[in-house]
């Protein structure tokens, strides 16, 4: 076994799980568990079988509060015990003379995590299916209920002018990632600041909200929502626009890389679902086409920026065709965006 992998030095971690973990039975085995393309995310397993999972930046240069570890186990431990379903922290560290960065440690969820058709299979009645986006809905509800001053989250962003924060922030970040001029994603960035509706509430939101961020109970049941690195206080239409971004239906356009589950038959429509959440929240979902757009913009750069660090070799992997599928990817996206705000404007 190499005494360093992928972001992973064997000994120093295993003597950090030795100080946390009771019973622990070394050596550990560590896997990189694929799908999340920002923080890296492995399956940790010692000689008894038991599993954590373990969360750290990727590798080399990385853009600020996107992967800052901190701010995620943070708001994780904050949500423990509120309704909201997460993993249980073991622990974290700042020490970087670990393992080369902050990073921490969640206890495993057993459960699938629904990333496309072959995962979706584990559900195949479509009330079943019908019954995994009804619960996606509740917990996102959930989620914007939180009181967050409550459970020591009030200061974890500014409570106002939140779409003009994502707005100027990601700008940013798409100027600092970029890896080629595409004009359109800067104009559709002028409508968005142009039309921004006045902020709606101020809940927690998480940011990344979609299917593939929750683990399911082997009954289909929410039971962890994972993936809070871009959480934040704000607009919560904001998690429901992305997740109408992510929750693509069979007559949609094909996203290339992206196969999702919910274009197979038996899941909600995205207008099932936003009049789900309208009539949990009692919300207004009038202005939601404005955060669909903002949120088809929004993983255009993401994209764009997980294309870069590919690039730079940050995830260890050979680039391969990714170029070439992720800019046919972003100029999708970009597209979607461009469509959605002219249906506004």
């Amino acid at each position: 076994m190499n005494s360093q992998t992928d972001g992973i030095s064997h000994g120093p971690l295993e003597e950090w799980f030795r100080e946390r973990v009771t019973d622990l039975e070394p050596p550990l085995d560590y896997e990189k568990i694929h799908g999340g393309m920002s923080n890296l995310t492995y399956l940790v397993t010692d000689q008894s079988g038991a599993r954590w999972v373990l969360r750290r930046p990727p590798l080399g240069k990385t853009l600020g509060s996107a992967h800052d570890m901190g701010r995620e186990v943070r708001v994780v431990t904050a949500l423990d015990g509120t309704g909201v379903p997460v993993p249980p922290v073991v622990g974290y560290c700042e020490d970087e003379e670990v393992t080369g960065a902050p990073f921490y440690v969640m206890e495993f969820v057993e459960g699938p995590v629904i990333r496309g058709p072959e995962q979706a299979a584990a559900f195949p009645g479509e009330d079943q299916r019908r019954r995994l986006g009804e619960g996606l809905v509740e917990t996102m509800a959930k989620i914007h209920s939180v009181d967050v001053t409550e459970i020591g989250l009030g200061d974890l962003g500014r409570h106002d002018g939140y779409v003009q924060r994502q707005l100027k922030r990601w700008s940013g970040q798409w100027e600092k990632s970029k890896t080629r001029e595409l004009p359109l994603v800067e104009d559709v960035h002028a409508r968005l600041v142009e039309l921004a509706p006045p902020q709606s509430a101020s809940t927690l939101v998480h940011g990344d909200y979609r299917l593939d961020n929750v683990i399911y109970s082997p009954t289909g049941e929410v039971a962890a929502v994972v993936d809070w690195e871009l959480c934040t206080i704000g607009e919560p239409l904001a998690d429901l626009g992305l997740l109408m971004v992510y929750w693509r239906e069979a007559s949609d356009e094909p996203i290339p890389l992206i196969t999702p589950a919910t274009v197979e038959p038996g899941f909600p429509t995205r207008r099932e679902l936003a009049e789900q959440y309208a009539e949990i929240t009692g919300r207004d979902i009038s202005k939601l086409d404005y955060f669909v757009a903002l949120g088809f913009w929004k993983l255009a750069i993401i994209a764009e920026g997980v294309l870069a660090r590919f690039a730079a070799g940050q995830y260890g992997e050979d680039v391969g065709d990714v170029v070439e599928r992720s800019r046919a990817t972003i100029d999708l996206l970009v597209g979607q965006a461009d469509e959605a705000i002219s249906r506004i404007a």
